[in-house]
């Protein structure tokens, strides 16, 4: 059997995802399509608007035959090592190809892209540092540094989010998994940041996400741009749980962790550094909400991503030393969730796994997954009441891989 893997959030699963994920099939010819989605907490720096069984059923629903989770090491990470994690995952599963979504749309251009900054590497990196130090957002620096090169190639404007992780997906595949064929789809009608429905049918997560959450906002407008197996499922979860994820639901827990943190135990965060711990700090002790943190904290030279990413790893007391060990590249397969043709292919295909494969969390190796185990356990943390929080965590412990006919 022939597969081919996707890397995605589904935060939530919408139009947009099923027409990436029914162009991913067209495109490879593949018998399968296997899903490297991310776990609680996601790229950005946020936790998911519903838990990642829940998105595994919005992503079976949809026709992916198979979800494994990216590991909270690289699902919370800068784009470079996100792509590593999850490109290392597909081709750890057998993949034979993968396929993004992109702002471009064209294959050859990431790859003519991704050759001449490996070409022009020290001079690349040296723009970036000089961008940096002058104050610019590390991605503007990226942007920069990167017009910068002299190159009359057909390139890819590396100012778009899509077309980043892509050129890292190229980057990591080069590195990991030369014979990893790479497709890529252009993105329908919405951008990856857009707040509003600009489209009759396709929008982004983050404006699904807005509405969502907006008691003004009538259900029968944010279906059309939905499947109906998601919207059902986010009616399913808010009615189980009480509610859905989002950082308001954790500030007074990140408030206090801030607050009862001293600067030199804020050092040791994963991602802290420059001195921004003073900051965190003096603004934690102002701020009346994460949205009014989060503003009054915000900089010129740091992205509310990259502050997000911060913030999520104090949340979570993820340290320098804990994430610098395991970021290299992941020690497990973490099973969620396969249909038939999903289980057939991973019959075939587990006697070749050179890592464990993990389909229960009560027979893994604690240690090397103890970043997730605690990510599980601070996400159940934002629902409303104690019976949820609990049933969540119990969730994660009991739940084996979720299987559909």
């Amino acid at each position: 059997m022939k597969a081919t893997g996707v890397v995605v959030e589904y935060n939530p699963f919408h139009n947009g995802h099923l027409h990436h994920l029914n162009e991913t099939k067209n495109s490879s010819g593949a018998d399968v399509v296997i899903a490297c989605m991310s776990g609680h907490f996601l790229q950005r720096g946020e936790p998911a608007l519903v838990s990642k069984w829940a998105r595994t059923r919005m992503a079976l629903a949809a026709g992916v035959d198979m979800v494994i989770e990216l590991p909270y090491a690289f699902a919370t990470q800068h784009a470079e090592v996100f792509a590593k994690g999850a490109i290392s995952l597909l081709h750890e599963i057998g993949c034979e190809s993968f396929c993004f979504g992109s702002e471009d749309g064209g294959i050859a251009s990431f790859e003519e892209t991704v050759d001449l900054i490996h070409d022009n590497q020290h001079t690349y990196n040296s723009s970036i540092r000089r961008y940096v130090d002058e104050g610019l957002s590390y991605p503007t620096a990226l942007s920069k540094a990167f017009k910068d090169l002299d190159g009359t190639e057909d390139l890819i404007d590396l100012s778009k989010p899509n077309n980043i992780l892509g050129y890292h997906y190229i980057e990591a595949r080069n590195a990991v998994a030369p014979d990893l064929k790479a497709y890529t789809i252009t993105r329908e009608s919405a951008g990856y940041h857009d707040e509003h429905f600009s489209s009759p049918s396709i929008a982004s997560a983050t404006s699904i996400r807005k509405n969502l959450f907006d008691p003004a906002q009538e259900e029968s407008v944010i279906s059309r741009y939905m499947p109906a197996g998601t919207l059902r499922i986010l009616e399913e979860y808010r009615k189980e749980f009480g509610d859905y994820h989002r950082w308001e639901n954790y500030w007074p827990l990140l408030q206090y962790k801030i607050m009862a943190s001293s600067p030199s135990q804020l050092k040791e965060i994963y991602e802290i550094e420059e001195g921004i711990e003073n900051r965190i700090i003096e603004n934690a002790k102002k701020a009346l909400s994460f949205e009014d943190f989060m503003n009054r904290l915000k900089t010129k030279r740091y992205t509310w991503t990259r502050l997000q990413r911060m913030i999520l790893h104090i949340l979570t007391n993820t340290t320098k030393e804990e994430m610098n060990k395991r970021h290299t590249a992941p020690d497990y397969v973490r099973l969620l969730g396969m249909n038939q043709t999903g289980q057939e292919y991973l019959h075939i295909q587990k006697k070749a796994l050179n890592l464990p494969l993990i389909s229960k969390l009560s027979s893994a190796d604690k240690e090397d997954i103890s970043l997730d185990i605690k990510a599980s356990e601070i996400y159940s943390l934002g629902l409303p009441f104690s019976e949820a929080k609990r049933k969540l965590l119990r969730r994660e412990w009991s739940q084996p891989p979720i299987m559909v006919k």
